[in-house]
């Protein structure tokens, strides 16, 4: 099947949400500009890293004065409607376009016969969740490294016409900061932790092993 390229530059809106209730949420990158809505699915654990990953790009940005500070304003709003996947991301990559001053944010779809994605099904562990994205702005090096060869890990994945579907998006430094801030919230607005063993409690509760195989909730 062809490849679709998905490209935002910029967005009118970009951000993380979800659908579905706490211990079964399905999380959603979604871009949009003018009459264009674009929606990918990918997992929780993706998400949280994304906006880990792109909040410590933003803030080495600002230590060493390539951008100023971002005066991120909210969004609080839902996710756009009718909600249609467009595809399930499995790779997320992050780049700085140093001329454009730009933050560059992509996602690449995978295999279709991934796992379902629920919050449930999120349990990863901290290596797992270091494989989420891959940062090729590589932020030690980033006062040192030419614009070109950011851009260049981004357009070469263009030449293949058959390559996976994708969605791009270049974002500012205010806009960015706004993507991390919700993130963060659609994240922690889960299912709260047990008081006992920490792990998350399911609506009708949990057993719980500090209560000997007892129902908590």
């Amino acid at each position: 099947m062809t490849r679709r390229m998905f490209v935002f530059d910029p967005p009118d809106r970009f951000v993380a949400g979800t659908i579905g209730l706490p211990g079964s949420r399905t999380f959603f990158l979604q871009a949009r500009r003018a009459g264009q809505v674009v929606s990918v699915i990918l997992e929780k654990v993706q998400v949280a890293v994304l906006a880990e990953r792109l909040g410590v790009l933003l803030d080495e940005l600002e230590a060493r004065g390539i951008t100023g500070p971002a005066a991120s304003t909210g969004d609080g709003e839902p996710l756009e409607e009718p909600l249609n996947e467009a595809f399930r991301a499995s790779t997320l990559t992050l780049g700085w376009d140093g001329d454009a001053e730009r933050i560059l944010v992509e996602a690449r779809a995978g295999d279709e016969d991934d796992d379902e994605d629920e919050e449930g099904d999120d349990e990863e562990d901290e290596e797992e969740a270091g494989e989420a994205v891959i940062d090729l702005s590589s932020v030690e090096g980033l006062a040192g490294t030419p614009a070109g060869e950011l851009l260049a890990a981004f357009e070469a994945a263009d030449d293949d016409a058959d390559g996976p579907d994708t969605l791009r998006v270049r974002l500012t430094a205010d806009v960015a900061r706004g993507f991390v801030n919700r993130a963060i919230e659609v994240v922690a607005a889960g299912r709260l932790p047990c008081p006992l063993c920490g792990q998350p409690l399911d609506p009708q509760g949990h057993i719980c092993p500090r209560r000997n195989g007892h129902y908590v909730n």
